[in-house]
């Protein structure tokens, strides 16, 4: 699940393989071969990934599906708004 994970976030975030490992600061092959499930990243990329994507490492890992949303810096009404649009969007299915 873990390839999955990171192939599905990488095209949800409309980015290339290439773009990706760019930021990552590893290959495109590399990138290819985690998505491929030839190689496991190691932990710190695991770690790195899931701060790239703002999501845990459960999550990544298939350990937890929910997904988590930052709103640091964001007030009250703001963080409201949000609720209100993730209601909308799940009301919808």
């Amino acid at each position: 699940m873990l390839n999955e994970n990171i192939k599905r976030l990488r095209t949800a975030n409309n980015l290339t393989q290439v773009e990706l490992a760019a930021d990552l600061g590893v290959s495109k092959q590399c990138v290819s071969n985690w998505e491929n499930d030839y190689i496991q990243p190691s932990i710190e990329m695991l770690i790195k990934i899931a701060k790239y994507f703002k999501v845990s490492t459960d999550f990544l890992l298939d350990l937890n599906d929910k997904t988590q949303i930052n709103v640091d810096g964001l007030n009250d009404k703001e963080i409201a708004h949000i609720r209100l649009i993730v209601d909308d969007l799940l009301n919808k299915k």
